[in-house]
């Protein structure tokens, strides 16, 4: 059929009319879609600009935070305190509406003074197991939750731990020194011998998290193991001592693995040094301040005690140097519980607790504050 200048006038308008009427009941439809799909859930997230979102302040930067700073940078807005050149009470006080969420570890404590300049403070994230950092009964006061790392590092710090006391008895530390110094070269061999470990009495102090595992591998090696702690573990195969006193008397070493708290500070004593003998050996993988430091190193110069096992101490990174030159003692820089296996474990960590909080889900290692 042949159409006319009319016809096809008509028709092209007539089509016009109907694909303007379709795209607009189209766009009406993904319109009413849009609508539907766009609310977000409530959460702790601010709705204005994005560099206010998901804020997470950092005083100083925990060493796992370090390592992982990319993989936290690309979730949070990091507030780094330590790279303002303003004073740190200043930079809080600039923040102090808007931040919800601290970062923090050990170098970086989280004291009433810093939890008073954050009025709207919801929760404190600490990259380490042990809290003694933070002011937990401010925190409490407060109602601000704590989360730590769980128990992430035990297994390290457990065989750390172990290290450390074989290397003590086995002289290991020492009898690298003894060969670098070219002193085997010019003695005919004469080094002093070391102790065997099987069959050797330690006591574990505190048998949580790492003391447990420290006490199933010296099982495993041959030790005769007991305990003390805040209570006695009916399931637990070794034997209890209510009294530290007790178990350092029946002891050839003690590793300390428990909490610092007011009750356990200097609970390490010289009392309990002479009650261990000279031939005992302290391993201490778990606060510097639960042995009287002084003390300690005054048995290790006058041999009152055997030797002794330090990844920790009273004021660090500040070590007395009255230690550097004993063969029967063993440092390390705070680091048993440091691996790049741990670390990426414990940054996973951090990150779930940050994602928990700010999507109002459960906290994946939140701490009971009983302090």
């Amino acid at each position: 059929m042949l159409y006319g200048p009319d016809h096809v006038t008509t028709w092209v308008s007539e089509s016009c009319l109907l694909l303007s009427s379709t795209l607009s009941l189209t766009n009406l439809k993904l319109s009413s879609l849009f609508i539907v799909m766009d609310p977000k859930p409530q959460d702790h997230q601010s709705p204005s600009s994005p560099s206010e979102l998901r804020q997470v302040l950092v005083l100083r930067p925990p060493p796992v935070f370090a390592v992982h700073e990319q993989d936290f940078s690309s979730k949070f807005h990091i507030l780094k305190a330590y790279d303002s050149p303003s004073p740190t009470h200043e930079f809080l006080q600039t923040h102090a509406q808007s931040v919800k969420v601290v970062l923090c570890s050990g170098i970086g404590p989280i004291t009433a003074d810093v939890i008073r300049d954050l009025p709207a403070l919801e929760l404190v994230v600490t990259a380490s197991t042990g809290v003694n950092h933070i002011d937990m009964a401010e925190c409490r006061r407060r109602g601000i939750a704590v989360t730590n790392t769980g128990d992430v590092f035990s297994d390290d710090v457990a065989d750390a731990a172990v290290g450390l006391l074989i290397d003590v008895m086995r002289r290991i530390t020492s009898g690298g020194r003894f060969v670098r110094g070219g002193r085997w070269a010019t003695t005919s061999g004469e080094y002093t011998l070391g102790s065997k470990l099987a069959c050797k009495r330690v006591g574990i102090v505190g048998l949580g998290n790492i003391g447990s595992r420290v006490a199933r591998r010296l099982e495993a090696m041959g030790c005769i193991v007991s305990y003390t702690s805040r209570q006695k573990k009916p399931s637990i195969p070794f034997t209890f001592y209510p009294s530290i006193l007790q178990l350092a008397v029946d002891s050839d070493a003690l590793v300390i693995c428990c909490a610092l708290t007011n009750e356990t500070h200097h609970m390490i004593n010289n009392k309990v040094m002479m009650a261990l003998g000279k031939k005992g050996i302290i391993v201490n993988v778990a606060r510097g301040a639960l042995i009287n430091e002084v003390e300690l190193v005054k048995c290790l110069v006058e041999g009152e005690i055997g030797g002794a096992g330090l990844d920790v101490f009273e004021n660090e990174p500040n070590v007395p140097k009255e230690l550097f030159e004993l063969d029967n003692v063993v440092l390390l820089p705070h680091r048993t519980a440091m691996t790049k296996e741990s670390f990426y474990d414990a940054a996973q960590i951090l990150i779930g607790n940050l994602e928990a909080f700010f999507t109002n889900k459960p906290l994946l290692t939140l701490v009971a504050n009983e302090f």
